[in-house]
């Protein structure tokens, strides 16, 4: 679990694009926080403070408000068109006791012995949904494949989750597996296939009046 990461912020008066392309040259990020059917506050923070939280896999902050502290979960960022700067956040408050459902990161652990023996590890789910307290949510979820052999397979329900925590996606999709890597045709019967001669229509009957 991430420790918790507190986030300053100050109020913002108003509102617009002008507004926020004004506070994006100051090194701010434009942000609302809503929920618990509260008033939404507009706001503005370090875009360099919330880059680093986001990167370092933060879920779940705590605002400082003029009210004082909020915690809130990032519920979706927005991002220039170069996928680089924070252009816009939007937060949702939310309690101790709260139950949220996030995406969190799989990692993989070991090395597959199926894959020194000629295999190919794959990984189709690179996140998975999870639902737990908002206080208690996962850095990530951990994934020790090196047992797995060709044509194994961990799937979701295999996965190892903190106490009270759940996965929300179906236990049969697979996680991580390891297959066999597609044999090549044969040399031979591939040269052969690239250097025969394309027969040309009407060669037949040319050759067999030359031959009357």
């Amino acid at each position: 679990m991430a420790e918790s990461v507190v986030l300053k912020t100050q109020k913002r008066d108003s509102r617009g694009t002008r507004s926020c392309e004004h506070l994006r040259k100051k090194g701010l990020v434009p942000a609302v926080v809503y929920g618990h059917k509260e008033a939404n506050e507009v706001v503005a923070l370090s875009h360099d403070e919330l880059l680093n939280a986001v990167r370092h896999g933060a879920r779940v902050v705590d605002l400082q408000l003029e009210k004082g502290l909020q915690k809130a979960q990032i519920r979706e960022l927005q991002w220039d068109h170069l996928g680089k700067d924070v252009v816009h956040v939007d937060f949702k408050r939310v309690d101790v006791d709260e139950r949220i459902t996030v995406q969190v990161r799989v990692e993989l652990r070991g090395i597959a012995p199926g894959v020194a023996g000629g295999g190919v590890l794959e990984q189709p789910l690179h996140t998975v949904s999870v639902e737990c307290l908002a206080v208690a949510v996962p850095d990530s979820i951990r994934v020790n494949v090196s047992e797995l052999q060709i044509g194994g397979s961990i799937h979701v329900r295999d996965l190892v989750l903190p106490p009270g925590a759940k996965v929300l996606d179906d236990p049969d999709d697979i996680v991580v597996q390891v297959t066999k890597l597609l044999e090549q045709a044969a040399p031979a019967a591939a040269e052969e296939a690239a250097t025969a001669e394309p027969e040309v229509i009407g060669r037949k009957a040319a050759e067999e009046e030359e031959g009357e």
